[in-house]
């Protein structure tokens, strides 16, 4: 049976810092682990912040060019040289759709071009809201995984205090406290790690929601402005 010995916090020294140089090597690696862990669902949580608002930004002023009353073809000369990103991209992927099938239109007729452009909308879309969704499935992990994680270094750290309690045979708090306060600290770190990532977790989604059914819409809309045009020329 394999040993385990746990050093005693000397009097005033229960820190946090002496938690975890004195926990046992598998403690470590899971507070080391959740620690890693939350650092990276904080970066995800600010650059999706950062990504939601530039997005929401980019659709506003888009919709404002777009309902402003310019011709189709002038926004897409104004907007070629641009970085495109949600509604903007969608527009731009089916205006060079519509550019690209003019000449075989005009030669065989307008059938299947309104298809091929929302195809491209549909496609469009999809890029959109993977940039969008994009790590979000690492906050939805660390939500759920985290206090489960940190739960197993306190059983484990748990199983090494009273390892230590037998072995010293003593019971004085000055013994038992250091060995539990690490064990609970483990799952302390979890949920550190587990509240705010999930939180972010189901904020963002919902925020993905939106802007998801907002892409739609606005290709619902090109498509039915697309097959007025189309009706014109028949």
């Amino acid at each position: 049976m394999i040993a385990f010995a746990v050093t005693a916090a000397p009097a005033g020294e229960l820190s946090l810092w002496h938690l975890v140089v004195q926990a046992s090597w598998v403690v470590k690696l899971v507070m080391l682990g959740l620690a890693a862990a939350s650092v990276w669902c904080w970066a995800i949580i600010i650059e999706k912040f950062l990504a939601v608002r530039k997005m929401n930004a980019a659709n506003d002023r888009f919709e404002q060019y777009f309902w402003s009353g310019q011709s189709l073809e002038d926004l897409y000369l104004s907007m070629g040289n641009r970085s495109n990103i949600g509604l903007a991209a969608i527009f731009m992927s089916a205006m060079r759709e519509w550019k690209r099938s003019q000449d075989a239109a005009m030669r065989a007729g307008f059938q299947g071009v309104q298809k091929r452009i929302e195809k491209v909308m549909d496609v469009q879309i999809q890029k959109e809201m993977h940039d969008v969704e994009a790590r979000l499935l690492f906050l939805a992990t660390t939500g759920s995984a985290a206090p489960f994680i940190g739960l197993f270094g306190t059983v484990w750290g748990i199983m090494v205090s009273f390892q230590a309690i037998a072995n010293s045979q003593n019971t004085s708090l000055n013994v038992v406290a250091p060995g539990i306060a690490e064990a609970l600290f483990a799952t302390a770190i979890g949920l550190v790690a587990a509240i705010p990532a999930t939180i972010f977790y189901n904020m963002y989604t919902a925020d993905a929601g939106k802007i998801g059914a907002r892409l739609e819409n606005f290709a619902d809309e090109f498509s039915a402005i697309i097959s007025r045009q189309l009706d014109e020329r028949v």
